[in-house]
């Protein structure tokens, strides 16, 4: 089991309104004895959608072991519980949870110009965040992976250009997020054997060294023989 945030039911504060129960698109949570429980961790996906229904405030984000996040557990539950399984807005496609965890492929627009509002992305998939993407995504497998600090795209001009195209992403910050977690997470990917080489982006800033620590130990431990490339930024937007 990794770290991850999980929903948290303060029963002392639940009443048993049952507000969180059709507020959870995963069917997860369950009125038992006059209180509001989560029926397994692999049925929560740790995004909260169920907070802003309880009037009690009787739910919250907590960071704690837990068992991965299952879609086919989910699918499994919707179908007991009679209701649909969930599908993915934009392909229609059978998935779960919430659409910022979906895993596809983006399709790359076709070049228009430096024209304001159509430049195209380079972007190949979805979702981009570490904490998001599983070890087994598709998108990973023969890929050249660009894994950003979370501020790289917003000080390099020309990220999408220049470090993005024909590149699998992910991002993450070494300083605000569970490193220990992500190191495990990258050491699944690498041991899959689908990444063919890396290139880690960060801000010269003492915390993004962090970020190339936790790739490198991620790199030791699965044991891969990929190719490691680290481009530094300046504040200012330039190539160290």
């Amino acid at each position: 089991m990794a770290m991850r945030e999980m929903v948290n039911i303060d029963e002392e504060k639940c009443d048993g309104c049952g507000l969180c129960v059709p507020s959870c698109a995963e069917g997860a949570i369950q009125i038992i004895d006059g209180k509001a429980k989560l029926l397994s961790d692999n049925l929560c996906d740790g995004l909260g959608a169920c907070l802003g229904d309880c009037p009690q405030d009787a739910i919250t984000i907590e960071t704690r072991e837990a068992d991965s996040y299952d879609e086919v557990a989910v699918s499994q539950r919707l179908k007991e519980i009679g209701r649909e399984p969930l599908v993915h807005a934009q392909t229609g496609t059978p998935g779960g949870g919430c659409p910022s965890t979906q895993v596809k492929t983006v399709a790359v627009a076709q070049k228009a110009g430096d024209v304001a509002g159509k430049r195209p992305s380079e972007l190949r998939q979805w979702p981009v965040q570490l904490h998001l993407v599983p070890p087994t995504a598709p998108f990973l497998q023969g890929a050249d992976l660009l894994i950003a600090a979370d501020c790289v795209p917003f000080a390099y001009a020309d990220f999408h250009k220049d470090m993005l195209k024909d590149k699998a992403l992910l991002i993450a910050c070494p300083k605000l997020d569970d490193g220990q977690a992500y190191i495990e997470k990258l050491t699944q990917m690498f041991s899959q054997g689908g990444v063919q080489s890396l290139t880690i982006a960060v801000m010269e800033v003492p915390c993004c060294a962090g970020l190339v620590a936790l790739v490198r130990q991620a790199l030791a431990a699965s044991g891969a023989d990929i190719p490691l490339q680290v481009v530094t930024l300046g504040i200012d937007g330039s190539l160290k």
